[in-house]
């Protein structure tokens, strides 16, 4: 089920009422009309995959109970290692079976060996990267004694299954949202008023910006050859806001959605355009993938605790877990590498992660934050190249083509969408700008309902319904 369905319009207000209405007195009848609504929001995609959840559930839970018993070291680490292997065992053959298995063909073939394996036709079950890493948290932080284990498992599957953040994230700690489903809800307008107005928020990214550069993105994408440089470059900003306004538009959603039912859920973006670093761009982009890896394999890894050297192979190493959680390809590997090495310099020096917080109350950045920002906005957009080509041979293609410095080719048939879509992504930078101290913008503009009416404005005039468009990041 898609937040931008018909179907979602009539499934949320119906769970709503129900939740605060019918069983607003009772915290246990509202957590187990989640889980039910949660199971029915994730099978309407494919009903087999309830089973895959309902099994990595049952065995966290059981494993965090276990822990909790056992006090020797040993036996622990045995019961965390069931967890971890099971979940990652799961997203490792649903998701990169094929991908190793043709690796390893390839490389045979490199020594004039050849031979044919079975591939396997797997569904890759929707947003079972994202709800891996959240049970895995659970278990991670029971071993870790940093929290206790439930016995409630009506509230454990709600945790797990919890529909608004489901499929997309933000992927939650078990620390931060599992406690809320033991504390008593009440119904607040405010809370509510806010969480409607950024769920549209979320809508204007994903139905007006990424929709639309989308279209043009896919155009240039799939027929780079005939166009000229500064086209492919267009392609590639349009990609990067593509990106950018469907996945930051699920999380602002997501957010809202759980405010509907008096949840509070992570950010997961703070303005990452106005970073003026790699370093402080990661701290600002994907926020909630990048703490989890942060704490649980740079951390475990060493850190930045034993010398610079060290810490570059742990940044390359998240970086390249990083590129292959997202997808089995070895352009997400090339990815990852890629930001990794971008990375590198913010390792020898001292990075400000509220360095656009340094320019106010300027209504325009500096010249050299504008110049700082463009650079990063740059590397993360080349990046990109390869997030978004099938293979390596046709991100080198692309990035070749944009080499070549041509200028004219293909620009007749291109050069309107410039005009069409640049004016509305400059637009977004300014008001995200302007309310850049907020958590998100329709927080702080007045008048209140003004804005939000002009919003909604913008969503039916300028969204694209031709046809409904699942978010990008439900492949990984």
């Amino acid at each position: 089920m898609l937040f931008n369905s018909l179907d979602f319009a009539i499934f949320l207000p119906i769970v709503f009422i129900l939740y605060w209405f019918v069983f607003g007195k009772n915290l246990r009848a509202q957590n187990i009309l989640l889980v039910l609504a949660s199971y029915l929001f994730y099978g309407w995609w494919d009903w087999r995959f309830l089973f895959l959840i309902l099994f990595s559930t049952v065995v966290d839970y059981g494993v965090g109970l276990a822990l909790q018993r056992e006090q020797r070291q040993a036996r622990r680490k045995l019961f965390l290692l069931v967890s971890i292997v099971v979940n990652i065992g799961l997203l490792g053959f649903f998701k990169y079976y094929n991908f190793f298995l043709d690796s390893f063909v390839d490389a045979f073939s490199l020594f004039g060996s050849s031979f044919t394996v079975n591939r396997l036709h797997v569904i890759l079950p929707v947003g079972i990267s994202f709800y891996t890493f959240q049970t895995l948290s659970y278990t991670i932080d029971v071993y870790r004694r940093k929290m206790q284990p439930t016995r409630d498992f009506v509230a454990f599957t709600a945790f797990v299954s919890f529909f608004p953040q489901l499929v997309a994230g933000p992927i939650e700690r078990a620390t931060n949202l599992l406690p809320q489903f033991f504390k008593k809800r009440t119904f607040h307008r405010d809370q509510a008023v806010i969480g409607i107005k950024q769920i549209v928020w979320g809508l204007f990214k994903k139905l007006v910006i990424a929709d639309n550069c989308a279209q043009y993105a896919n155009e240039i994408f799939n027929n780079y050859e005939s166009y000229s440089s500064l086209t492919l470059v267009l392609g590639v900003v349009y990609f990067t806001f593509q990106v950018y306004g469907d996945f930051s538009g699920y999380s602002d959603i997501a957010i809202g959605t759980a405010r509907l039912f008096n949840f509070r859920l992570s950010v997961n973006f703070r303005y990452p355009f106005f970073s003026r670093s790699m370093a402080e761009f990661w701290r600002r982009w994907h926020i909630t993938l990048m703490s989890w890896f942060r704490d649980y394999v740079y951390i475990p890894l060493g850190g930045s605790r034993h010398g610079k050297l060290l810490q570059a192979r742990n940044v390359l190493i998240v970086f390249v877990l990083c590129g292959l959680w997202h997808g089995a390809s070895w352009n997400f590997v090339v990815w990852g590498l890629l930001y990794g090495f971008f990375f590198m310099p913010s390792i020898f020096r001292t990075v400000n992660i509220h360095s656009f917080k340094n320019v106010t109350p300027r209504s325009l950045p500096s010249l050299r934050a504008f110049f700082e920002m463009s650079l990063v906005f740059a590397g993360i957009a080349f990046g990109l190249v390869f997030f978004r080509t099938p293979t390596l041979a046709d991100a080198f293609a692309y990035l070749g083509k944009i080499a070549e410095f041509s200028v004219y080719q293909g620009m007749l048939g291109i050069y309107r969408y410039a005009f069409e879509m640049l004016p509305l992504l400059l637009l977004l930078l300014w008001w995200e700008w302007y309310n850049r101290n907020k958590e998100f913008p329709l927080f702080s503009a007045k008048p209140e309902y003004l804005r939000t009416g002009l919003v909604i404005l913008f969503i039916v005039c300028l969204g694209n319904f031709e046809e409904l468009k699942q978010f990008f990041y439900f492949k990984f």
